[in-house]
């Protein structure tokens, strides 16, 4: 199907499924039950988990594939932004042409900042894409203030000179982000007993371009190049001896990663038209790269799941507090229960980054291969046992 073997599509197939079926997935809890707060189905929320689902894919691309670790692509979602929000203010405020430039700048950005940092390997590439991304944030902040409106962040006004486009509506406000007329937030809520489904705009063309994104990933991880970047990674230095040149390999494939990068960027821009140098910073770099290795670097699935996992922590985990803490635990004796309720606040709220870290610590110890790494030894473990009852239940006894 589609060039794809049969695992590869039902992986496809279950990435399908998994986006198109979220309203009713992270939403597993009624409305009014206590355990609400962990419904993740909200239209904002579910389009950060697949917008960085494809930022985390397109970094698998250069990390899983090469082996070469970039602290710096936190500034090509940046540039993407940054690009979608001026075509928002300049042309249209349709998506399509600002997605479009995003990626276009992004994949230009990466490409001078790839032919540099691909000189060194190793460490010394992890620092030099980590000082271009620290130099794009700072000059965000002060030298390219015109074009990036500095701490305040670039995002629409009236007076906007909107090329193809009204600068403001009917009613004196600013216009909406569309895909040809439909706006990006708009929401269908149904209303099932106590249950309630949203189902937004954005999300569905945020999750149709990450399955194409994840389709073409796919293509990417079983073609030639794919298998090219595979050996560089593999042994580098043994292929250059062997007289060929792999700098237009990795070279190409950091223009990929920083392409995906920028359309995550104008992706984030198209569903809220803000766009500020915090998202340049170091702090988004690393968050792609723990992402990545703890979904798992190198599969193809991997990084979705650790996007998935880690925003998770961030919009709802963290939001547990110590009056939720105390209604949890308020069926015990008081004393007990400020007691366990002192000993949990830490790993929650505020403190959900100590939890996460402590997470990370142990996929990394005890899966090197990240949650895809622990799905498949759950598998190995559920066949082995089965196959195990069906040796027990056909024992026949020797004959006297």
């Amino acid at each position: 199907m589609l060039g794809m073997n049969k695992n590869d599509t039902r992986m496809l197939l279950l990435v399908a499924a998994l986006t198109m079926l979220a309203p009713f997935i992270l939403n597993p809890f009624p409305t009014d039950s206590g355990l609400a707060q962990f419904n993740a189905g909200y239209p904002d929320l579910m389009q950060r988990f697949v917008i960085f689902g494809i930022f985390a894919i397109g970094f698998n691309i250069l990390f899983g594939l090469t082996g070469y670790l970039s602290f710096g692509h936190a500034a090509f979602l940046g540039v993407g932004s940054y690009s979608a929000v001026w075509m928002f203010k300049l042309l249209a405020m349709n998506v399509i042409p600002a997605i479009l430039l995003s990626v276009a700048m992004a994949g230009i950005f990466a490409l001078l900042i790839g032919y540099v940092s691909l000189r060194r390997s190793g460490i010394y590439f992890s620092i030099l894409t980590l000082a271009f991304a620290q130099m794009s944030f700072n000059l965000a902040y002060s030298v390219l203030t015109p074009i990036t409106n500095g701490e305040t962040g670039l995002q629409l006004n009236l007076d906007d000179p909107r090329i193809l486009g009204v600068s403001q509506t009917a009613d004196g406000s600013i216009p909406v982000t569309n895909l040809f007329g439909l706006e990006m937030r708009s929401t269908f809520e149904m209303a099932v007993g106590p249950w309630a489904f949203q189902f937004n705009a954005g999300y569905y063309l945020c999750a149709l371009i990450l399955l194409a994104v994840f389709y073409l990933s796919i293509r990417i991880f079983r073609s030639p190049f794919g298998l090219m970047l595979k050996a560089v990674k593999s042994n580098q230095q043994r292929m250059n001896y062997t007289g060929l040149n792999t700098r237009p390999y990795t070279l190409a494939a950091f223009v990929i990663s920083g392409m995906y990068a920028g359309l995550a960027g104008g992706l984030l821009a198209s569903m809220d038209p803000l766009a500020g140098a915090e998202r340049m910073q170091w702090t988004a770099s690393g968050e792609v790269v723990l992402m990545t290795i703890l979904g798992g670097a190198g599969t193809l699935i991997g990084p979705v799941l650790g996007a998935g996992f880690i925003k998770y922590f961030e919009n709802i985990f963290s939001k547990i507090n110590e009056s939720v803490l105390h209604s949890w635990f308020s069926i015990l004796p008081d004393g007990l229960e400020d007691l366990l309720v002192t000993l949990v606040y830490p790993f929650v709220g505020k403190g959900w980054h100590m939890t996460l870290g402590i997470l990370f610590v142990l996929v990394v110890v005890f899966l090197p291969g990240g949650l895809v790494e622990g799905g498949q030894r759950i598998v190995s473990w559920l066949r082995s046992k089965k196959s195990d009852d069906k040796a027990a239940n056909g024992k026949t006894e020797p004959a006297e």
